[in-house]
């Protein structure tokens, strides 16, 4: 490699790229970064169902906006990292070099953006975070995969449900003079109390100021307890999209909460970051498949181990198209069956 305009660049002389993924249960974000950590393009889409159409889909996207762009055209994916609930499967597929949680990529992103961040909290689509920073280091974390409340699924149905655009659901929260009290510690008692309330004649502002109050409580009371929330304080995930909530934690925390400018694209975006260091650290070549996963064919299939008591659920990816060639298999305990 050499030094070409302050940035490091292989013989080919293209520019160094970093590609960050982020497939959950609900969306799928890509993040393109140069080797200074600016984000080049991205690409951010609805969960088709399925994180290999997701990824074939999104990865096709990508491709065309860096076909469609010169400047564009002057990079090269250098190394690729996944994260999100889907991350393994994800790594796979593509070929990603790197497979991280979502705390870590998140609070990685986060730092980058916010060096003196102390608190991070993330609601997304089927599950909520929160990230306990001290020094640079995650000293607690915790998550909620269980409950529904409070996340982008349930504000959607509720947003549907009201006939209101989820774009516009916060801006009615702020518009509330008089938020009524909503049970929020169960979707199901929250969607009843709304209903009962809506019967009862109350405006849709101040039950949906209502509902951010008590789905702030709710994310308080199960994933807070115990840990000092201390400022700087960021708030990131699809939800922060929604002004009510923002407003609600404001409130319940007496500070101000900080909205990052990449708040739905974080993950992705501190994917990215890791998979750029791991890249300096080991410049090695990449295993990363191209832009045109799309054109590719995989199978995925499990099995059940039956070696031991555990009885593991074994998943596996094949390329059918490559005499079935397994390139990823998971699952497995004691790490027998691993292939990564």
């Amino acid at each position: 490699m050499v030094q070409v305009s302050d940035k490091v660049v292989k013989d080919d002389g293209k520019l160094d790229a970093f590609l960050g993924i982020d497939i959950g249960s609900v969306t799928c974000k890509f993040v393109l970064m140069d080797l200074e950590g600016n984000l080049l393009t991205s690409v951010f889409l609805r969960n088709r169902g399925s994180p290999i159409e997701s990824a074939k889909v999104g990865m096709e996207d990508l491709r065309v906006k860096v076909e469609e762009s010169e400047e564009l055209q002057e990079f090269e994916i250098r190394s690729c990292g996944t994260t999100g609930s889907a991350r393994y499967l994800t790594k796979a597929i593509v070929g990603g070099d790197l497979a991280k949680t979502e705390i870590i990529a998140h609070a990685v992103a986060a730092q980058a953006l916010y060096p003196d961040v102390r608190t991070i909290l993330e609601i997304g689509g089927q599950d909520s975070k929160i990230i306990i920073l001290r020094d640079g280091i995650i000293v607690d974390f915790a998550m909620n995969s269980v409950c529904a409340a409070g996340t982008g699924s349930f504000l959607d149905h509720q947003a549907s449900r009201l006939g209101i655009p989820i774009e516009e659901f916060g801006s009615y929260a702020v518009k509330s003079k008089n938020p009524l009290s909503i049970a929020g510690r169960c979707t199901v008692f929250a969607e009843s109390d709304m209903i009962h309330k809506q019967n009862a004649g109350y405006s849709k502002e101040d039950i949906i100021a209502g509902l951010c109050d008590s789905l702030v409580r709710n994310y308080m009371n199960n994933l807070s307890k115990g840990k000092e929330l201390a400022e700087p304080i960021v708030f990131q995930g699809g939800v922060s999209y929604n002004e009510g909530i923002v407003q609600a934690f404001e409130r319940h925390l007496e500070c101000k909460v900080i909205v990052p400018k990449y708040n739905v694209l974080m993950g992705a975006l501190g994917m990215a970051i890791l998979v750029r260091d791991y890249y300096l650290d080991h410049p090695t070549e990449t295993v990363f498949r191209g832009l045109n996963v799309g054109d590719l064919e995989f199978k995925t299939s499990a099995f059940l181990c039956g070696d031991c008591p555990n009885n593991c659920d074994i998943v596996q990816v094949k390329m059918p198209e490559d005499e079935n060639k397994v390139i990823a298999r998971w699952g497995s305990r004691c790490g027998k069956w691993e292939v990564f």
